[in-house]
């Protein structure tokens, strides 16, 4: 490996990279590198290498992607592509919530961009269900708390589906204010490593931030999430499409399937999903507490069942 650094990108290091899973680390003059798989389409690198740039002009400092010794983002290592990133200074520096919402309303999408977006949460989100069911077919006889938990959460994820597609019949097409460059995914500790990692970015509403924000959160301090949903509703007059795609988020389990997914890759003991079973009841709350606080800024749709 550290031939093909010092090949393709003029780096001489005196050790191996390290490796975990899948990608590779060095340090080399006080500065940390990843050399890390890329399986996106290669127009999406560029689109992230424009995103980088204007993200300069702006003053925030996202982890830079390295040209090869070839012009090209990509470089083969056996069968991936992969890119190598210069990860900017302090990558365990934390970001709050008022760090996301600076985040995303100052990333606003010029209307070329915003012309490419269109909100497909439900389909993408019942591809996700499909796929998984099969896998518990396949892959699932073995694994007795995700057999005994699992139909729980497809349940909410199917909730989360409806939701999207009655707020969508109910709001107007445009979406100008809505759309932002956003993450992913967003963890608690939201450390600057995942958090500037323009691998992470993509095109979504901003309360995509907010709700993976808020049910991290949830997990990591349930009062804390409550208090920051509070606080976001007082931020900007929104609308009802904002707050009711916040709250289809909000039911949306990503918080199980994310386990469960590096469960069924053996990357993770199965007893990690029980971190968040152990909490559904808990969790039932924030949503009938969340529902109440969104309310009292315009009126969305009613999950009755968990209010009974």
């Amino acid at each position: 490996m550290k031939n093909l650094i010092n090949y393709y990108y003029n780096i001489e290091l005196e050790e191996e990279p390290a490796k975990t899973k899948d990608f590779y680390s060095f340090v080399k003059e006080n500065k940390k590198y990843y050399f890390v798989p890329f399986n996106r389409k290669y127009e999406d690198i560029l689109d992230l290498n424009t995103i980088i740039n204007t993200f300069k002009l702006k003053k925030i400092d996202l982890h830079q992607i390295l040209m090869n010794r070839d012009g090209l983002f990509l470089t083969k290592f056996g069968e991936n592509n992969y890119i190598l990133m210069e990860v900017s200074d302090s990558e365990l520096d934390e970001y709050n919530l008022k760090d996301i919402i600076k985040f995303c309303r100052i990333n606003k999408l010029n209307s070329q961009t915003l012309s490419r977006y269109q909100n497909n949460w439900a389909n993408l989100w019942s591809e996700k269900i499909d796929y998984m069911e099969y896998q518990i077919h396949e892959l699932g006889k073995s694994k007795p708390i995700i057999l005994d938990s699992f139909s729980y959460f497809v349940g909410m994820a199917e909730n989360a589906i409806s939701y999207v597609n009655i707020v969508s019949r109910n709001t107007p097409s445009d979406l100008s204010n809505e759309v932002n460059i956003v993450h992913r995914r967003i963890f608690v500790p939201n450390y600057k490593l995942n958090y500037f990692n323009p691998l992470s970015l993509l095109i979504d509403l901003e309360v995509r931030d907010v709700a993976e924000f808020l049910k991290s959160l949830f997990f990591y301090n349930s009062e804390m999430a409550l208090d920051n949903l509070k606080y976001y509703l007082t931020t900007k007059v929104f609308s009802y499409y904002s707050l009711g795609m916040l709250y289809a988020r909000l039911l949306f389990p990503t918080y199980y399937f994310d386990i469960y997914e590096k469960v069924i890759l053996n990357e993770e003991d199965e007893e990690k999903l029980l971190t968040v079973i152990n909490k559904t009841e808990e969790y039932k709350t924030f949503l009938t507490q969340a529902y109440y606080e969104i309310t009292k800024y315009t009126k969305i749709p009613k999950i009755e069942w968990l209010f009974n």
